[in-house]
């Protein structure tokens, strides 16, 4: 059965439409459904591309992490499509897509340094309701990471938790991007149904 999202994707239209179709295709092969949910409110759209693209040019904090905080964000949350895309473009990244496989399940795997967990810990505790994240947390993030990659690794959690929650909301899910390059599906989550 094929899903629906809860508003339907709207028809990429207009001069700056065939330009973003145009450009996702290049980079993806295809424009994800997500685009065209958000394409009913173009302005939310780009403000979030402009938002995403920057967040891609910081530094502080290694790429690994952040793109590993954002999939524990996305599997806590359950948006499906985050962490397909993520997992696919660990892989085109260059980063280690066994250890990104792993995410849904990282408290019991046993490929994650005791940084990458702090990390996934860190996300996971910044994306609940109230926020759970202790001092000891984030001093030993501050120890090992320094000061400007905590904030940095803070608003990409922030910022994962907008996208992710704003999916789930629309009922946007995987549009299979991880399939379709050959990655093995995505570690089941203890208790949920696998992610891609």
């Amino acid at each position: 059965m094929e899903h629906t999202t809860r508003i339907p994707p709207a028809e990429i239209t207009g001069v700056k439409g065939a330009l973003i179709k145009r450009m996702i295709e290049r980079k993806l092969g295809k424009v994800p459904t997500a685009v065209g949910v958000y394409w009913h409110n173009p302005k939310v759209l780009f403000a979030s591309f402009g938002l995403g693209g920057k967040l891609q040019k910081w530094d502080a904090c290694d790429e690994g992490l952040k793109s590993f905080a954002h999939m524990a964000v996305a599997s806590l949350v359950g948006c499906t499509w985050c962490l397909d895309f993520n997992y696919f473009e660990a892989r085109n990244k260059g980063l280690d897509v066994e250890k990104a496989r792993e995410i849904p399940r990282w408290r019991d795997a046993d490929v994650f340094t005791p940084l990458e967990r702090d990390v996934l810990d860190y996300a996971e505790a910044m994306s609940q309701t109230p926020p759970t994240v202790t001092d000891d947390l984030v001093a030993r993030l501050r120890e090992e990471l320094g000061p400007a990659a905590v904030v940095e690794l803070t608003s990409v959690i922030a910022f994962a938790n907008m996208s992710t929650r704003g999916n789930v909301a629309l009922g946007i899910e995987s549009d299979g991007f991880a399939a379709a390059c050959g990655l093995k599906p995505l570690a089941e989550r203890p208790g949920v149904a696998s992610a891609s």
